[in-house]
């Protein structure tokens, strides 16, 4: 009888562990998960469920031909993703965008890991580096890795963290809502999955009102911050409102407060400005602000945004926060297969990459799972071509981005190989997009071939 492999341990149950651990079972790799909270808690998880949601409830675009988040979502499916059948299940209307019921999705993966056999889930601290008798280990820690780990992963690799500060945006109860202000419209009425074009609330702003709430949110007294996280950088996609509203003027209105593709009904006219809120939960019941992440004081939220038209009696389910997020250098540090140069058997997986978002976090989960399940089944390492999202971002932060200066990176089409130029050249911008996609997913049907073919 064969001998069944030694079990591969994953520290940290989110989006890339619990991928990661899930990938590891469907090759037949025994997986020990190792998660902390209850145990130890974080400034942001309200939970002990796995792969949690703790700012928004979107996975963004879900549009395979025309972006790549949504291409990066088809490609996850195609290698039977657990964090893509959990999306699918805990779905709400979000225009163009897969936004989830985050309570339904945490669920629906916590209980897909529990019943899998050859999984067990261990409610512990790591407190440092894994013990050497652990021969393989993939840390997902995220961008919340406990401070005793994180001590212990700066100490081994001898490089510093390069952290940044990720807000959380205000959540609304939807019946405290003014909809007689207020109108349902996704953006150019574009509906997605299970979508009907009318997926979004609008609060609609004129030229005073917008310039007032501008003024308000400068005027806005501010979460203070540490002497030591004072000269921490935020992360350029997901940008504090305030600290967008100190860029300039105009830079909502050309931001998340963009009011093209959106007509009031009640004036039929585009209004200057608009704050758009998302379906939060499977109910209905609870609405987010898009683009709202903030670090001002919870009674300045609740002053200012109540200044919004439509949630003058806003009632706040949960107000924004800031919380510190932390990531390591990973084009510096870790080979083409996740694994930290310095000492091999340690993986990286998700956020702590220096990837951004939840998709992409799991994405790298995904990948990693699949590497630790071909080592250790003594397969050969095949890594995603670069023409598809799940190379294109492996390769970005293996060695596609420059190490000085590195910064968390979302999934997009500038981290894919060029198209073959005559190609590119008879080609719209629209059309290239397009083009970008059905080759990844041409190559990427090649790659899950192959790898059909090793493993057996």
């Amino acid at each position: 009888m064969k001998e069944a492999p030694k079990a591969v341990h994953v520290v940290g149950g989110g989006l890339a562990g619990s991928e990661a651990a899930w990938q590891l079972t469907r090759a037949g790799v025994p997986v020990i998960l190792h998660e902390m909270r209850p145990v130890r808690k974080t400034d942001a998880h309200h939970t002990d469920g796995l792969a949690e949601l703790v700012c928004s409830n979107s996975f963004r675009s879900d549009d395979v031909e025309y972006n790549a988040v949504g291409l990066l979502h088809e490609e996850m499916r195609r290698c039977d993703s657990l964090i893509m059948r959990a999306a699918e299940t805990a779905k709400v209307p979000a225009g163009g965008a897969l936004a989830v019921d985050r309570d339904v999705f945490s669920q629906a993966v916590t209980a897909a890991l529990e019943a899998e056999p050859l999984l067990s889930i261990q409610r512990e601290e790591v407190a440092g580096l894994p013990p050497q008798e652990w021969d393989s280990v993939i840390l997902a820690t995220g961008p919340l890795t406990s401070p005793a780990l994180a001590e212990a992963i700066r100490d081994a690799t001898g490089e510093g963290y390069l952290s940044f500060f990720d807000a959380i945006a205000p959540i609304v109860h939807k019946d405290s809502i003014d909809l007689s202000r207020a109108w349902y419209q996704s953006r150019y009425d574009k509906e997605g999955p299970g979508g009907t074009g009318k997926d979004y609330i609008n609060c609609p702003m004129d030229k005073e009102q917008y310039e007032a709430f501008i003024q308000a949110l400068l005027d806005g007294e501010k979460t203070a911050f540490k002497d030591w996280e004072e000269s921490t950088p935020y992360f350029e996609g997901c940008l504090p409102i305030e600290v967008m509203a100190e860029r300039g003027k105009e830079t909502l209105r050309f931001g998340p407060m963009k009011p093209v593709g959106l007509t009031d009904p009640h004036r039929d006219r585009r209004p200057y400005a608009v704050v758009q809120l998302r379906q939060d939960n499977r109910l209905g019941t609870l609405y987010n602000l898009v683009g709202f992440q903030t670090k001002l004081k919870y009674a300045e939220q609740v002053r200012i945004f109540q200044m919004i038209p439509g949630l003058e009696n806003a009632e706040f389910a949960r107000l924004g926060g800031i919380h510190r997020n932390t990531f390591i250098n990973s084009p510096r540090l870790l080979d083409g297969t996740c694994r930290l140069k310095v000492d091999p058997r340690l993986r990286f997986a998700g956020q702590v990459t220096g990837v951004e978002g939840y998709i992409e976090s799991a994405a790298i989960g995904l990948l990693t799972g699949r590497f630790a399940a071909s080592e250790r089944l003594g397969q050969d390492l095949s890594q995603p071509p670069a023409t598809t999202a799940l190379g294109a971002l492996l390769e970005h932060i293996t060695g596609g981005a420059e190490a000085e200066g590195f910064q968390p990176m979302n999934v997009n089409f500038g981290l894919f190989p060029p198209l073959d130029p005559q190609t590119a050249k008879r080609l719209g911008k629209r059309e290239r997009k397009r083009a970008y996609s059905q080759r990844a997913l041409a190559d990427l049907g090649t790659w899950l071939s192959g790898d059909r073919r090793a493993a057996e």
